[in-house]
């Protein structure tokens, strides 16, 4: 592959993507984070110098995208919010947003015929050298760990800890950060709500929920509150916070 990272503000316009990041590489329910649909085209569009591409220029299509803000930080582990993805995008876009200091990633995504050949490494790269182009020294992500979703019901505190026997992180996407020099500092406990009607669940998840309780669903980090005395499924997935120095 003959790749470029080119950023939105350098190449806009709509570009042609590769068939298995069209078709989505989320679970459904990720789609229906009320504060990312409410925000995130603010993020593309006003935020363009910060979002790039992966561009494959043999297949001439996108096989990668990375987003992220800017964002304030005041350097204290404590102070990066529960709320991790949707409480960064929200103060990105607070009628008083603080001045930015650093920048934090939302997502990277990767079409999946292009895994496990070392891009995800590239793209954290040239997300922080993006930063860094525009005085943003610091990158800071709440992580998406790519394996806890096979370990629902242990607490994310636990799972971070987990190692291999050579030291390395357990989880994969957190040994790739790590071994780019990223720390774990804390655990965001609430970085996305998504709260639905038990239906809208039953349809994203093809599941049933004949009473109230936890549910483990497909691709879910923690299981999924079902009430339906009040007719509402509520998911609140944990990130990590890491920091790259």
């Amino acid at each position: 592959m003959t790749l470029h990272f080119p950023t939105r503000a350098e190449r806009p316009g709509k570009l042609s993507h590769a068939a298995s990041l069209q078709a989505g590489v989320w679970p459904e329910f990720m789609y229906h984070d009320p504060v990312l649909n409410r925000l995130f085209d603010r993020v593309i569009r006003e935020d363009a110098e910060y979002q790039f591409y992966v561009w494959d220029d043999e297949r001439e299509e996108v096989v990668g995208a990375g987003n992220a803000v800017p964002a304030a930080w005041d350097g204290d582990a404590q102070s990066l919010p529960e709320g991790g993805v949707d409480d960064v995008v929200e103060a990105r876009f607070a009628e008083r947003a603080p001045e930015p200091n650093v920048l934090c990633a939302l997502q990277i995504v990767i079409a999946p015929e292009c895994r496990a050949q070392g891009l995800s490494s590239r793209m954290i790269q040239r997300m922080a050298e993006i930063g860094r182009d525009y005085g943003l020294d610091t990158l800071i992500a709440p992580v998406r760990p790519n394996l806890k979703h096979q370990y629902p019901l242990a607490p994310m505190e636990r799972y971070i800890g987990w190692r291999r026997p050579d030291g390395t992180h357990f989880d994969p996407w957190l040994r790739t950060h790590e071994r780019l020099g990223a720390e774990i500092v804390k655990v965001a406990s609430e970085s996305m709500r998504i709260p639905a009607t038990v239906a809208d669940w039953e349809q994203w998840t093809e599941m049933q929920f004949p009473e109230s309780g936890s549910f483990v669903v497909p691709g879910a980090l923690v299981p999924v509150e079902i009430d339906r005395e009040r007719d509402e499924g509520l998911y609140v997935e944990p990130n990590v916070w890491m920091v790259h120095g």
